[in-house]
């Protein structure tokens, strides 16, 4: 469905190894994953606390199994510090980023996440007041120009017990936020975990998404984490997300919006 000269399939180590809980996948070697990734015939992949990030030890053994980087996660906290701190943390990720040829860095805004936090998930979820959008908005910006420098799109990512998690918020984030500067890295999973209509982001964002997360999710777990004011953690740990094509959503519609 996709022209190969404009869409790379490539996987998280996620898949292997969790880096919110480790012990989830701990005997899984980053050799093994890598490996693994390059026998199911991907092309790229994402970076986890496994990888190595001496960048010519790192290089050597992506190359060996004819992958490269996609993209790789970045906690912002443009809500709750000082924004030098953030753009700090930002140039040393982009450096990395660029010398491992990355074109994409994924941003999440972590001030008042509860992602991590044994608090229920959809009940404690974070709301931002108009003081916090602003400095948000204007921080996005601001990171997109420098990551611009370094030849990368920024793109934010949308998640479950964030500030930026509904299709609400990502209509604010994508309406007060500069299209040239910030892209949309759009999360399939995130948003039918929280019973958002991917199909209708997507008919309204198009144009700004730059980076793809295809996960599944199982509605008899996440229905189980709401009534019993789960966490996002215990959710994970339940199995609230799987592989695509063994849970509930759809992907054909999304599928040829994207094309």
């Amino acid at each position: 469905m996709f022209d190969p000269l404009k869409v790379r399939l490539g996987i998280a180590p996620i898949a292997w190894t969790n880096d919110d809980l480790p012990y989830l996948g701990k005997e899984n070697t980053f050799e093994q994953c890598i490996s693994e990734m390059a026998l199911s015939g991907f092309q790229g992949c994402e970076v986890g606390n496994k990888y190595p990030r001496d960048i010519p030890t790192l290089t050597k053994k992506l190359a060996l199994r004819g992958l490269t980087i996609a993209n790789a996660w970045f906690s912002a906290y443009l809500t709750t510090k000082p924004y030098e701190e953030t753009e700090a943390d930002f140039r040393k990720h982009l450096t990395f980023l660029r010398a491992m040829g990355a074109k994409i860095v994924g941003v999440s805004e972590q001030g008042r996440s509860i992602q991590g936090l044994q608090l229920p998930v959809f009940e404690k979820k974070p709301v931002m007041n108009a003081q916090e959008w602003a400095l948000l908005c204007e921080g996005l910006n601001r990171l997109g120009r420098i990551a611009l420098e370094y030849g990368i799109t920024l793109t934010y990512h949308h998640h479950m017990g964030t500030v930026i998690q509904t299709g609400e918020e990502i209509d604010r984030l994508m309406e007060s936020t500069d299209p040239g500067l910030v892209g949309l890295l759009f999360d399939s999973g995130h948003l039918a975990y929280c019973d958002e209509d991917g199909e209708a982001v997507l008919r309204k964002h198009i144009a700004r998404v730059r980076h793809v997360h295809l996960k599944d999710i199982r509605p008899e777990v996440i229905k189980t984490v709401r009534k019993e004011r789960k966490s996002f953690l215990d959710g994970v740990r339940m199995g609230a997300f799987t592989v695509p094509g063994d849970g509930a959503i759809h992907f054909e519609p999304l599928f040829r919006r994207l094309d």
